[in-house]
């Protein structure tokens, strides 16, 4: 299998994983690159990819600014760029995420070789996923990690105002976006049944039954304490510039400064009970800063209130709170409070699962815990610790003081951990797990496929990430013909499915042309470029290309368009079934005095920029300029990083000229339409002599031809043409009003 797995702040690295620099390297950070590790060693796994942004920036390391980086047996980090070169904070990525999904398409295209599932972790991931997954037809899997529905509840709970959390966090766009990644999921990956319940079950797209529970392994190896095993003597030496009494057991906490956290908590709690302090040392490792005044707002407010308490209550000599610390120094932190026979402390307000309590119960440290989310459930199968309420400092007062108390109940305690997170924990388990459920998820997706093609065409959903040419027919009148010329086309088409993909351009509404192929029982095409090339869809379920809608809509005044044309001679709106968004559709008769030139000046007087699509001599499309068959080819040129030279386009009337035209290699099938003579003699376009299906099958043979014989191996520059018999063009029937 290869799976894709995406997180994209870009703080990602195999080695050092600065844990706690920022809001954007929490927890998250250091599971997906576990996980990518522990699939990159199994041996199902063929490739794991972790995609993540590149930076460059003099800040951070010039680690986050190597496109690739080794991880472990068939994983790796690839960093593609996409927005601006420096750092920014996931808040601020939001603008930029459409072209990492274009990154993501090209990078695609260099392995040649589409992802079995895609894995997003956090909602700016799984925003980028669930594009890639509708583009390519790929199953998707979300891990929230957090919600944005329960951060803004849990906010206004504290006191803040709507709009500021609104100005500072920007959860309406990533609440959006999870509900469109919750609706798209073919599976939710969640650590505990409270967080599906309470953190998932907020949100209206999300269904239970495509959730399940894998809970995060440890790496326990890393932990695990060996029998009268010593800390690092760096370890204790550094904690020895805080502490008068180094050897006292010690009260661990580790987070990031954030609110969210609550470690001013744990401070009052250590501070209150003038007894603990007597007894125990407090360890706070709080990420990790040089200089606080140049920190973000949010570390810097709660590195701040740590400080001033810490001085309030005149711990000094009682409280170590180093100012940097490196990713291995975690196991080495834990060690140490086991020996001294202290405990860790997670007084998190509310907390999705916790790994760094599964850090400790390795390490044999009992644990004292929020009671809100994922420690519930750590603490029942571990048995190795108490649940409080973080809001209540005297619980957490009384509930250290209950496991420094009994050293016989601490022994317990610490076995059980180990046992517990031996037995329930390991990366082994929860990789064995999630391949269990992944592959269900692909199985039941090809299934799908099976049902929804009919034929075997196409065994990906979505091809043009790793073909090498498209054929572009356009529909009525071109794609037609007898029985044994469709027999001809599909077995073509069966034939070269492997470098070749099959694409629809049309007039026609989405609705009509899917019950065109219903109707016949066609193949359906892996992309459609529907109603004049306003709009364009992928796959069986004719996904919507959203970045070309955005990319038509520029200047598109439609209602202005429509008023300025009333009253123009012979023109009258078609059926109400025939128009979209993006395109007007008029019935036009040159003998009532139709005029082009009349239409056009119209819309030119009023400052309107439009496109105008005269075919056959009775049919007249209003598009928006940007919008035609000939610049949505050119789009998927771009987005599927194929060129021009690779699209081989069909046509027969005037709506299909400006697709003709270009790098592209065009076909004009025989019994054409009048207007298509002005194509005749152009750059790379072969007039076929036969009709239809039959037509198109000459055009691909003679272009094949063409190919073989060129001494490059390539299509050449020109059509091979009967000078005699080419005439003079004449005017495009696209015309542009700018």
């Amino acid at each position: 299998m290869y799976i894709l797995l995406l997180s994209v702040h870009g703080l990602i690295r195999g080695h050092d994983l600065e844990l706690g620099a920022n809001a954007d390297t929490g927890g998250q950070t250091g599971y997906v690159v576990d996980l990518a590790r522990a699939l990159g060693r199994h041996t199902e796994i063929g490739r794991v990819d972790l995609v993540t942004r590149l930076i460059r920036d003099p800040r951070y390391s010039a680690d986050y600014a190597v496109p690739e980086e080794s991880l472990e047996g068939s994983a790796r980090i690839v960093r593609l760029p996409f927005g601006p070169a420096r750092y920014l904070r996931k808040e601020m990525l939001w603008e930029h995420l459409d072209a990492l999904v274009d990154s993501c398409l090209h990078f695609l295209r260099r392995q040649g070789r589409i992802p079995d599932a895609i894995h997003a972790h956090y909602a700016d991931a799984g925003y980028v996923g669930t594009h890639l997954s509708r583009l390519l037809g790929v199953p998707l899997i979300f891990t929230g990690h957090s919600l944005g529905r329960f951060k803004r509840d849990r906010l206004l709970a504290s006191g803040r105002s709507g709009e500021a959390i609104e100005r500072k966090f920007n959860l309406a766009r990533r609440i959006h976006a999870e509900e469109e990644t919750l609706e798209t999921a073919r599976l939710v990956i969640a650590s505990t049944r409270q967080e599906i319940e309470h953190q998932y079950g907020l949100y209206e797209r999300f269904e239970q039954r495509r959730a399940t529970v894998i809970p995060p392994g440890v790496d326990v190896a890393r932990f695990i304490s060996k029998p009268r095993r010593q800390p690092a003597p760096r370890i204790r030496e550094l904690l020895g510039r805080f502490l008068c009494d180094p050897d006292k057991p010690t009260i661990l906490g580790i987070a990031r400064p954030a609110e969210a956290k609550n470690l001013s908590a744990l401070v009052r709690a250590f501070a209150e009970e003038s007894r603990l302090r007597n007894v125990a040392n407090l360890v706070l490792i709080a990420g990790n800063r040089s200089d606080i005044t140049t920190m973000e707002e949010n570390e810097r407010t709660e590195l701040t209130k740590l400080l001033l308490a810490i001085d309030l209550y005149d711990l000094y000599g009682h409280v170590a709170i180093p100012k940097q610390h490196a990713a291995d120094d975690v196991p080495e932190f834990m060690r140490y409070a086991a020996v001294t026979r202290g405990l860790f402390v997670n007084p998190a307000l509310n907390e999705n699962f916790g790994l760094t309590l599964l850090e400790a119960a390795a390490s044999g440290l009992p644990i004292v815990a929020t009671d809100n989310g994922g420690p519930v459930e750590i603490v029942a199968q571990c048995r190795n610790g108490l649940l409080v309420d973080p809001r209540d400092t005297g619980a957490i007062t009384a509930a250290i003081s209950t496991v420094l108390s009994d050293k016989r109940r601490w022994a317990v305690w610490s076995r059980q951990g180990i046992a517990g997170v031996t037995r329930h924990y390991t990366w082994e388990g929860h990789v064995a797990t999630y391949l269990r459920a992944v592959k269900q998820v692909v199985r039941r997706g090809a299934k799908h496929r099976r049902r929804t093609l009919g034929l075997a065409l196409h065994r990906q959903v979505n091809p043009l990430p790793i073909v090498q040419r498209v054929l572009v027919s356009d529909l009525d009148n071109t794609l037609c013909g007898p029985p044994d010329a469709w027999q001809r086309f599909l077995t073509w088409l069966e034939e070269n499915q492997e470098h070749t993909a099959f694409a629809i351009a049309t007039g026609r509404s989405l609705k009509s042309t899917s019950r065109f192929f219903k109707d016949l029982q066609l193949p359906v095409p892996a992309v459609l470029i529907a109603a004049v090339g306003t709009e364009i869809y992928y796959g069986p379920n004719m996904e919507p290309d959203g970045g070309w809608r955005r990319f038509v809509s520029h200047d598109w005044r439609r209602e202005e368009v429509l008023d300025a044309l009333k009253g123009v001679s012979g023109m009258g709106l078609q059926k109400r079934a025939n128009q979209r968004d993006f395109k007007i559709s008029y019935s036009v008769d040159p003998s009532r005095g139709f005029s082009l030139a009349a239409a056009q000046r119209r819309l030119r007087e009023r400052g309107l920029r439009a496109s105008l699509v005269y075919s056959h001599g009775r049919y007249l499309d209003v598009l928006p300029v940007r919008a035609s068959k000939g610049s949505a080819i050119r789009y998927l040129s771009y987005r599927w990083e194929l060129p021009l030279d690779r699209f081989l386009v069909a046509g027969d009337s005037g709506n299909d000229i400006e697709m003709l035209r270009g790098e592209s290699l065009g076909i004009v099938v025989g019994d054409c339409q009048p207007e298509m003579e002005s194509l005749r003699g152009q750059h790379r376009v072969y007039f076929a002599e036969q009709p239809g299906l039959l037509g198109i099958l000459e055009g691909i043979d003679h272009y094949d031809r063409a190919r073989m014989s060129s001494a490059a191996g390539s299509y050449p520059y020109e059509t091979e043409r009967d000078d005699e018999n080419a005439v003079a063009p004449r005017s495009s029937c696209l015309a542009t009003v700018r």
